[in-house]
């Protein structure tokens, strides 16, 4: 089989985006069969995991989280740093001595790895054994795939076209919580960003059938949604319909469900329309994940991020100035190509100026393919791993002077489940999404409760349910 010309692929032209039903076949061929699934990456790939396990229990599928008792292994993977790639090629070595014991186990690779071409013509040359291989935008042909696997090789890893499907059927991983997308792919292309080649131009959800969907979970008792996509900030720029992410988000929220949260914001699309939203409606959490990914304007311009650093620390302050209480979060990569010592200061300056809640850091992951990977790159493994440590340090006590603050309080907490800090306590978070130990309140999985907060630490506060007396 050859593979498709992604390159060619790529280079999707408006209007040819299609609004389809999702395929959702139903089949009985493999009751009492065994599914295992791992998931890498972001959020979205989770989402991703959600469908995957929706496709396999229409099937006849049950899920089991043991790999030796599984009938058919999904690896849905992330193309976003090596490290991902070598966890997966690892965990395929294993799979290959437990095809050895059980022929007749059906290995499924998907997500955005098998969507590079070197990592797909390699599943193809190196890695016979495995069935199936898709990508992100054929994950609605699986099914089909699957009632057909047999012991050629399947390999179907991009659709020109893109289509957006809805009325999937998810199993999601929570009965509290649950990811809501709206759009699918990235149009902005960083130069270091890998995303727009695995999963394609920008496609927005039509807005009636993201209410649609947020009305639903709502009806089964869902407490609280995430709107999810690349570029959220960027919805609706691709559709004729004229609305914009500010005006989906108010429109969400007069749903009443009673928590809405969204990622991720690119600044570039940050407008003061939606900070007017966020700040008008309690029901969307004052928590916005903000990544600025360098300090260094010279840097960010290397990127291709379209903002400068006063640009992002104006809006920044904006929004703390006009969203009461609002948590920012971020994200910074270091050591990329070429990034001096001064640059990295540039970084550390704009984190003593913002002094974020947190933080997800990286060592920059050149990717094939993007523009960044082209550049020479003379910095030193352990210099990065130095500025990392050194960044994180800096982030961790911004981290705990936040959580500190919130001791004595009393919060909103929407319990999820059992903690692992230890027996009789849970685990939820706050309006803020800080991650809260709840002690003796057990039965309180899947509700908002108050609650007081005792202590604090870096990345998590501990408390106890508030108790109120009426006189």
């Amino acid at each position: 089989m050859n593979l498709p010309d992604l390159k060619k692929a790529r280079l999707r032209t408006k209007g040819e985006v299609k609004f389809l039903n999702a395929k959702n076949i139903k089949s009985d061929k493999f009751k009492d069969k065994k599914y295992f699934i791992r998931t890498y990456g972001c959020q979205m790939n989770v989402h991703d995991s959600e469908e995957i396990k929706g496709i396999l229990e229409n099937l006849g599928f049950k899920e089991t989280t043991k790999v030796e008792d599984s009938d058919i292994v999904v690896l849905n993977t992330c193309a976003i740093r090596e490290n991902a790639h070598d966890k997966v090629f690892g965990f395929l070595g294993r799979l290959k001595h437990l095809k050895k014991e059980k022929p007749e186990l059906i290995i499924c690779i998907g997500g955005c790895m098998p969507q590079e071409e070197s990592v797909a013509n390699r599943l193809k040359e190196k890695y016979p054994f495995v069935n199936i291989v898709f990508g992100t935008h054929n994950i609605n042909d699986l099914g089909t795939m699957i009632l057909e696997a047999n012991k050629e090789q399947q390999i179907e890893v991009y659709s020109i076209e893109g289509n957006v499907y809805e009325n999937m059927d998810y199993v999601r991983d929570s009965k509290y919580t649950a990811w809501v997308n709206i759009m699918y792919g990235c149009d902005k292309f960083c130069t270091y960003c890998i995303v727009p080649f695995t999963r394609g131009g920008q496609r927005s959800r039509k807005m009636e059938d993201i209410i649609k969907e947020v009305n639903d979970l709502k009806e089964k008792g869902y407490l609280e949604i995430t709107l999810l996509g690349q570029n959220v900030n960027a919805y609706g720029k691709d559709l004729e319909e004229g609305y914009d992410f500010a005006t989906l988000l108010e429109n969400v929220a007069k749903t009443n469900i009673p928590r809405i949260r969204f990622v991720t914001s690119h600044p570039w699309d940050f407008t003061d329309k939606m900070i007017d939203v966020i700040a008008r409606f309690e029901n969307i959490m004052p928590y916005i994940h903000l990544p600025i990914q360098s300090g260094s304007t010279k840097v960010l311009k290397l990127m291709g991020r379209r903002y400068t650093k006063e640009e992002y620390t104006r809006l920044y302050n904006k929004i703390k100035e006009r969203v009461p209480n609002v948590s920012i979060t971020t994200d910074i990569i270091v050591g990329f190509p070429n990034e001096t010592e001064e640059d990295f200061k540039e970084t550390l300056d704009v984190v003593n100026i913002c002094k974020f809640d947190g933080a997800f850091t990286f060592i920059y992951s050149p990717r094939e393919g993007t523009p960044a990977a082209k550049i020479k790159d003379e910095i030193s493994k352990e210099v990065k791993e130095e500025r990392l440590q050194r960044l994180n340090e800096l982030i961790n006590n911004y981290s705990l002077l936040h959580n500190k603050e919130y001791i004595g309080k009393t919060e909103e907490v929407l319990i999820l489940g059992p903690s692992e800090k230890g027996e009789n306590k849970v685990y939820g978070y706050t309006k803020t999404m800080k991650l809260v130990n709840v002690n003796n309140a057990e039965n309180d999985i899947g509700k908002l409760i108050q609650v007081h907060i005792t202590d604090a630490k870096s990345f998590s506060l501990d408390g106890e349910k508030a108790i109120f007396v009426k006189n």
